[in-house]
């Protein structure tokens, strides 16, 4: 696991940036973010929360209410887009129809006033980057969506920026096609070595991607970390929730011991969980357990949790079967059953015994 950002290893950052567009209300508030040289970050969260508008500050088109920008070094506050050597890709593509590929590619470098044989050189390089080396006299009206998805991304990469930043670029893409995409632009950016800041509200697309992933919420990061420490140590209910599939109990913090406390949960029930900094002792809390985390095992294994449910649903999808069940307590557990040989057998009516894990199951705010 990587440390944190420190000041010398930082290429982008933001200190205590604020942003409004009213003058009232903080559309960012406070944000301090650290992004290393070569890094893939991406901005994950949902609609309004913050995380466009810090990557069009970034970019030059808004500018901050208060605080700073840097990159490289040197405070970009006050400079204009064209002015900060950044590539960016939007998720309507913004080529121009009239305008062949290798034109459209070109446009930047022919802007900088760089000589034409440059120019084509730069962009047989940068089509052949994306796998585009034979189309580089079609017009964007025939190419499909993810061939003008990488012509965009080619014309960001093509006069050498220091940063690129993608605005959900795969937005437009179905499934399959943005599932292919995704691949293509992470191993690019592992060929090139180049910092990329990516903003997406699609949680999957950001595991996938990224080094390491900031979670905003309301203007606020909730967390900034690799994608497996997200989705195993969320740091507060919102992150849990926001990432992934999570079962959520409330309950009621009793006791602690250590890393470990009890929960007891409206009907009694205690749950032995792990305590996080997001909760209290006499506090209410929520508990957080992964679908995959819950096991169908009787009392007496090496579960700290055991509990009675009955079987609401079962729906089938293909390499597991997802469970919904009802524990005593009157709450729905999901669970995730592989779709192996020797699974249990059960169907809706039936009572079953399950159990959990203290470490994987984390007690986190009642937010």
């Amino acid at each position: 696991m990587k440390l944190p950002v420190s000041a010398s290893e930082s290429f982008v950052e933001f200190a205590g940036v604020q942003k409004s567009y009213d003058g009232e209300v903080l559309v960012v508030k406070d944000l301090s973010l650290r992004i290393r040289r070569g890094e893939f970050l991406t901005m994950l969260g949902p609609s309004g929360s913050g995380k466009t508008t810090t990557l069009m500050m970034l970019a030059g088109f808004e500018t901050p209410t208060s605080g700073d920008i840097m990159l490289d070094g040197a405070r970009i506050d006050s400079l204009p887009p064209e002015k900060r050597n950044i590539g960016m890709v939007f998720q309507n593509y913004a080529l121009f129809p009239h305008m062949s590929v290798a034109q459209n590619v070109g446009y930047p470098l022919k802007v900088r006033g760089l000589p034409k044989s440059e120019i084509a050189e730069r962009v047989a390089k940068a089509l052949d980057m994306v796998h585009l080396g034979s189309f580089a006299t079609r017009m964007p009206g025939q190419l499909s969506g993810g061939q003008q998805q990488r012509v965009a991304l080619a014309r960001a990469l093509v006069f050498e920026p220091k940063l690129v930043l993608m605005d959900e670029p795969l937005g437009a893409l179905d499934k399959q096609l943005r599932e292919h995409m995704q691949m293509e632009i992470r191993h690019l950016h592992e060929r090139l070595g180049i910092t990329v800041v990516y903003v997406t509200h699609d949680q999957s697309e950001a595991l996938t991607m990224s080094d390491r992933v900031a979670v905003f919420n309301a203007g606020i990061i909730q967390q900034v970390a690799p994608p497996a420490e997200l989705y195993e140590s969320p740091a507060n209910s919102f992150v849990a929730q926001f990432i992934g599939e999570n079962n959520r109990l409330p309950g009621r913090i009793e006791a602690a011991n250590g890393t470990l406390c009890s929960v007891v949960l409206a009907n009694g029930d205690v749950v032995t969980a792990t305590l996080t900094d997001a909760a209290r002792v006499g506090e209410d809390c929520l508990l957080s357990i992964r679908p995959e985390r819950v096991k169908i095992a009787p009392p007496g294994g090496p579960l700290d949790n055991h509990f009675e449910a009955v079987v609401a649903e079962m729906i089938y999808l293909g390499d597991h079967v997802r469970v919904r069940c009802v524990l005593d307590s009157g709450a729905d557990v999901v669970v995730k059953v592989g779709n192996v040989e020797d699974r249990p057998v059960f169907s809706v009516g039936s009572r079953i015994p399950l159990g959990w894990r203290a470490q994987d199951c984390r007690a986190l705010d009642a937010a």
